[in-house]
């Protein structure tokens, strides 16, 4: 089983679709538009690290399945660029 499919299987032990996930990253100044991009619509919250280098990015969003939250985890590292997912 590979790292996609057993974090879909965490995933689905620990919610019950749809549910309110809340997706985290850590992003270079550079790449934060792009991350927000991906979020239309949703309130993202935002926290500058100490030195300004990274943006702390937080949404609460309402997703259907398991699918929907791995599919958005995968167009984030599609991004690269050094973007953190926690």
């Amino acid at each position: 089983m590979d790292n996609t499919e057993s974090f879909k299987e965490k995933l689905d032990q620990q919610y019950e679709w749809p549910s309110l996930y809340t997706f985290k990253f850590i992003a270079p100044l550079d790449k934060v538009d792009e991350v927000k991009a991906l979020f239309p619509g949703h309130n993202i919250r935002e926290k500058a690290s100490r030195n300004g280098n990274y943006i702390s990015l937080s949404v609460d969003m309402m997703v259907q399945s398991s699918d929907t939250v791995v599919n958005i985890y995968i167009k984030v590292h599609e991004l690269g660029g050094g973007i953190i997912s926690l």
